[in-house]
């Protein structure tokens, strides 16, 4: 069985739903990732198909000129600044787009409001057949795959997973064995990149402060085996779950452009898996 991938919105950020659709299809992805929920980030574009229904068929359509499944929207943050009620219409125009997952994260350590909060979120989710896939951020509310397999136990819904990423499971301290021992039944999709060692050469950075953990998150993440994440250990430790490759580079992205750089993650993700003995 092949290995399918996604193209994450983050990897080429600020490219239309449309365009990254086309992208995706050209550089031979098998599904793509959008963002439909807004961050509010200074100067990042919103593509809000829930509130334009010009946009919604436009992504509609092209969905279905390129044959390319929609994946996952993004993202549900836990926060407590921010109101819940309003994803809600961004699952149901994301169901109606074929979707079946949505990305969150948790966003305070107010276990008891966020587990309570996260519930509402899977069931909202349930609600338009989606799956609630929960991400763990070192510097996050919920910070390791513990926390979060946790979180998941504690809602009890079959409709909730960890997802982990490999960056952030790298600067959290994650391994191949970790993830091994934990049952397969908690993961559902990866989010797929590389990431330079900190200073004293370990992949894990434990101040949430730390300037090269935020830099490469969200500017600097490396394809995979040019960093030293412990990707192959992870990926075979987990079930064959798609692959969404989430990879902000921007020097990468002003020397190769968004279609360039996206192909090249996904070029290099399956030499990489190739040379690991990845199926």
């Amino acid at each position: 069985m092949a290995r399918k991938f996604s193209l994450a919105y983050l990897t080429i950020p600020g490219t239309n739903p449309m365009d990254q659709i086309k992208i995706a299809k050209e550089a031979g992805y098998d599904y793509v990732s959008l963002r439909t929920i807004p961050m509010h980030l200074p100067g990042e574009p919103e593509f809000l198909p829930q509130k334009d229904p010009e946009l919604f068929d436009a992504i509609k359509k092209a969905l279905k000129e390129y044959d390319m499944p929609l994946m996952d929207i993004e993202l549900a943050r836990i926060r407590k600044d921010l109101d819940i009620n309003e994803y809600k219409p961004a699952f149901e125009a994301a169901a109606k787009l074929g979707a079946t997952d949505v990305l969150g994260s948790v966003w305070t350590r107010d276990r008891a409001w966020y587990t309570d909060t996260a519930g509402k979120v899977a069931d909202m989710a349930k609600e338009f057949g989606l799956k609630f896939n929960i991400e763990f951020l070192p510097w996050a509310g919920v910070r390791n795959l513990q926390e979060d397999i946790t979180l998941v136990d504690d809602l009890g819904r079959d409709n909730v997973f960890v997802m982990v990423d490999t960056l952030h499971a790298g600067r959290a301290g994650v391994t191949g064995a970790e993830l091994a021992r934990t049952p397969r039944k908690y993961f559902n999709f990866i989010h797929l990149c590389d990431g330079p060692a900190g200073a004293d050469g370990d992949p894990v950075l434990d101040n949430i402060k730390d300037e090269l953990m935020l830099f490469t998150a969200r500017e600097g993440r490396m394809y995979p085996g040019e960093g030293v994440m412990a990707i192959a250990d992870m990926v075979k430790a987990m079930p064959e779950i798609p692959l969404s490759i989430e990879l902000p580079n921007l020097k990468e992205i002003k020397a190769r452009g968004v279609a360039g750089h996206a192909k090249q993650c996904l070029d290099v993700a399956k030499a990489y898996f190739k040379a690991n003995g990845i199926e």
